[in-house]
């Protein structure tokens, strides 16, 4: 089994598009601990609404790349629109920040919220 921790965000009726992702997430893998909900500012484009960002710790018998596709689908289902700028408002975006202990997404180190998330599903050995 993998043990990952996926980052949540989501801007576009975050609640309800969070609360689905959700329940489709639990369908397909093992879902261990999900991480409160933080409001942030967007990055980049600033005229967007607030995000609400988390994190969801999982065990699969998936491995990394044919998790990530699982992901891109459940972001599709829930209407993202990837034809958009690369920091627009968004329905859904869920990214593997840590794979089996590994930190594996570099926004780790330069965002505030995606570390808090982490430390809230996993007590694991990573850097502040």
């Amino acid at each position: 089994m993998n043990s990952c921790i996926i980052g949540i965000g989501s801007n576009i009726d975050a609640d309800k598009n969070i609360s689905q992702m959700l329940e489709i997430l639990k369908s397909k893998v093992k879902v261990i601990k999900v991480s409160p909900m933080i409001r942030t500012k967007p990055v980049g484009i600033k005229e967007q609404p607030d995000y609400t960002n988390g994190a969801v710790k999982i065990e699969t018998g998936k491995d990394r790349a044919s998790l990530t596709k699982l992901l891109k689908e459940i972001e599709d289902h829930l209407g993202r629109d990837r034809c958009g700028p690369k920091f627009g408002p968004r329905t859904m975006d869920l990214d593997i920040v840590i794979w089996n202990g590994e930190i594996v997404d570099q926004d780790y180190f330069t965002r505030e919220f995606i570390r808090t998330s982490v430390r809230a599903v996993d007590e694991g050995p990573f850097p502040d």
